[in-house]
Protein backbone atom coordinates (compact mmCIF):
# COMPACT_ATOMS: atom_id res chain seq x y z
CA UNK A 1 0.00 0.00 0.00
CA UNK A 2 1.11 3.54 -0.71
CA UNK A 3 -0.30 6.21 1.56
CA UNK A 4 -0.36 9.97 1.13
CA UNK A 5 1.15 11.09 4.44
CA UNK A 6 -0.66 14.43 4.47
CA UNK A 7 -4.19 13.07 4.02
CA UNK A 8 -3.63 9.45 5.22
CA UNK A 9 -5.36 8.30 2.03
CA UNK A 10 -4.26 4.98 0.54
CA UNK A 11 -3.52 6.08 -3.02
CA UNK A 12 -1.99 2.89 -4.37
CA UNK A 13 -2.21 -0.77 -3.50
CA UNK A 14 -1.82 -4.19 -5.01
CA UNK A 15 -2.29 -7.63 -3.53
CA UNK A 16 -0.21 -10.54 -4.80
CA UNK A 17 0.82 -13.97 -3.63
CA UNK A 18 4.52 -13.05 -3.87
CA UNK A 19 6.91 -10.27 -2.79
CA UNK A 20 8.35 -9.57 -6.21
CA UNK A 21 8.96 -6.05 -7.44
CA UNK A 22 6.22 -6.28 -10.08
CA UNK A 23 3.52 -6.15 -7.38
CA UNK A 24 4.98 -3.09 -5.68
CA UNK A 25 5.35 -1.36 -9.04
CA UNK A 26 1.62 -1.99 -9.67
CA UNK A 27 0.81 -0.20 -6.39
CA UNK A 28 3.21 2.61 -7.27
CA UNK A 29 1.70 3.05 -10.74
CA UNK A 30 -1.78 3.25 -9.19
CA UNK A 31 -0.56 5.95 -6.80
CA UNK A 32 1.16 7.88 -9.58
CA UNK A 33 -2.01 7.78 -11.70
CA UNK A 34 -3.81 9.76 -8.96
CA UNK A 35 -1.29 12.61 -9.01
CA UNK A 36 -2.19 15.99 -10.44
CA UNK A 37 -0.36 16.81 -13.66
CA UNK A 38 1.86 19.43 -12.06
CA UNK A 39 3.17 17.71 -8.97
CA UNK A 40 6.53 18.51 -7.49
CA UNK A 41 8.60 17.79 -4.43
CA UNK A 42 7.17 14.34 -3.82
CA UNK A 43 9.01 12.01 -1.48
CA UNK A 44 8.53 8.24 -1.49
CA UNK A 45 9.41 6.83 1.93
CA UNK A 46 9.73 3.11 2.55
CA UNK A 47 11.59 0.51 4.51
CA UNK A 48 14.58 -1.17 2.92
CA UNK A 49 12.69 -4.12 1.46
CA UNK A 50 14.34 -5.56 -1.63
CA UNK A 51 11.35 -4.68 -3.79
CA UNK A 52 11.70 -0.96 -2.90
CA UNK A 53 15.47 -1.01 -3.45
CA UNK A 54 15.25 -2.82 -6.78
CA UNK A 55 16.52 -1.11 -9.91
CA UNK A 56 13.07 -1.39 -11.55
CA UNK A 57 11.22 0.27 -8.66
CA UNK A 58 13.80 3.02 -8.24
CA UNK A 59 13.71 3.66 -11.99
CA UNK A 60 9.94 4.32 -11.88
CA UNK A 61 10.45 6.78 -9.02
CA UNK A 62 13.23 8.56 -10.92
CA UNK A 63 11.15 8.71 -14.12
CA UNK A 64 8.54 10.73 -12.21
CA UNK A 65 11.13 12.85 -10.36
CA UNK A 66 10.02 11.43 -7.02
CA UNK A 67 12.63 11.73 -4.28
CA UNK A 68 13.57 8.55 -2.45
CA UNK A 69 13.70 8.21 1.33
CA UNK A 70 14.31 4.97 3.22
CA UNK A 71 14.52 3.97 6.86
CA UNK A 72 18.03 3.90 8.29
CA UNK A 73 17.87 0.95 10.68
CA UNK A 74 14.72 -0.90 9.60
CA UNK A 75 13.04 0.36 12.78
CA UNK A 76 9.22 0.37 12.34
CA UNK A 77 9.15 3.67 14.24
CA UNK A 78 10.97 5.24 11.29
CA UNK A 79 7.93 4.54 9.11
CA UNK A 80 5.03 5.15 11.51
CA UNK A 81 2.40 6.16 8.95
CA UNK A 82 2.78 2.90 7.02
CA UNK A 83 2.81 0.85 10.21
CA UNK A 84 -0.32 2.61 11.50
CA UNK A 85 -2.25 2.25 8.23
CA UNK A 86 -1.30 -1.42 7.94
CA UNK A 87 -2.44 -1.98 11.52
CA UNK A 88 -5.76 -0.23 10.96
CA UNK A 89 -6.49 -2.23 7.80
CA UNK A 90 -5.58 -5.55 9.44
CA UNK A 91 -7.04 -5.04 12.92
CA UNK A 92 -10.15 -2.96 12.22
CA UNK A 93 -11.20 -4.44 8.88
CA UNK A 94 -9.61 -7.72 7.87
CA UNK A 95 -9.55 -9.77 11.07
CA UNK A 96 -13.22 -10.67 10.83
CA UNK A 97 -13.10 -12.20 7.34
CA UNK A 98 -12.17 -15.59 5.96
CA UNK A 99 -11.04 -15.66 2.34
CA UNK A 100 -10.66 -18.76 0.23
CA UNK A 101 -8.47 -17.49 -2.60
CA UNK A 102 -6.51 -14.55 -3.97
CA UNK A 103 -9.47 -13.20 -5.96
CA UNK A 104 -11.66 -13.01 -2.84
CA UNK A 105 -8.80 -11.33 -0.99
CA UNK A 106 -8.43 -8.71 -3.74
CA UNK A 107 -12.17 -7.98 -3.73
CA UNK A 108 -12.18 -7.65 0.06
CA UNK A 109 -9.14 -5.37 0.01
CA UNK A 110 -10.80 -3.10 -2.59
CA UNK A 111 -13.88 -2.80 -0.37
CA UNK A 112 -11.86 -2.24 2.80
CA UNK A 113 -9.69 0.48 1.27
CA UNK A 114 -12.78 2.31 -0.01
CA UNK A 115 -14.24 2.20 3.50
CA UNK A 116 -10.96 3.34 5.05
CA UNK A 117 -10.49 6.23 2.60
CA UNK A 118 -14.09 7.43 2.59
CA UNK A 119 -15.58 6.64 5.99
CA UNK A 120 -12.95 6.29 8.70
CA UNK A 121 -12.12 9.58 10.46
CA UNK A 122 -8.62 10.12 11.87
CA UNK A 123 -7.66 12.18 14.89
CA UNK A 124 -4.37 13.02 13.12
CA UNK A 125 -6.32 14.94 10.45
CA UNK A 126 -8.94 16.68 12.59
CA UNK A 127 -11.42 13.77 12.66
CA UNK A 128 -11.92 14.00 8.91
CA UNK A 129 -11.67 11.10 6.49
CA UNK A 130 -8.59 10.67 4.32
CA UNK A 131 -10.60 11.38 1.18
CA UNK A 132 -12.02 14.63 2.59
CA UNK A 133 -8.53 15.94 3.27
CA UNK A 134 -7.05 14.56 0.05
CA UNK A 135 -9.71 16.11 -2.21
CA UNK A 136 -9.71 19.52 -0.58
CA UNK A 137 -6.07 19.76 0.54
CA UNK A 138 -7.41 21.48 3.64
CA UNK A 139 -5.19 22.20 6.60
CA UNK A 140 -6.17 20.12 9.60
CA UNK A 141 -5.43 20.18 13.29
CA UNK A 142 -3.98 17.11 14.99
CA UNK A 143 -6.15 16.05 17.89
CA UNK A 144 -3.47 13.89 19.56
CA UNK A 145 0.08 14.26 20.83
CA UNK A 146 3.05 12.14 19.78
CA UNK A 147 5.14 11.08 22.77
CA UNK A 148 7.77 9.23 20.74
CA UNK A 149 11.27 10.64 21.13
CA UNK A 150 13.45 9.90 18.11
CA UNK A 151 16.91 8.55 18.75
CA UNK A 152 19.36 11.37 17.86
CA UNK A 153 22.07 9.01 16.55
CA UNK A 154 23.17 10.07 13.07
CA UNK A 155 24.24 7.24 10.78
CA UNK A 156 27.14 7.68 8.32
CA UNK A 157 28.34 11.06 9.55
Amino acid sequence: MITDVYSRKIVGYHLANHLQTTATIEALQMAISTLPEHHSSLIHHSDRGTQYCSNEYVEVLKNYNINISMTQQGDPLENPIAERVNGIIKEEYLNDYQVENLQQAKELLNTVIKLYNNERPHMSIGNLTPNQVHQTNMKTEKLWKNYYVKNPIIVNQ
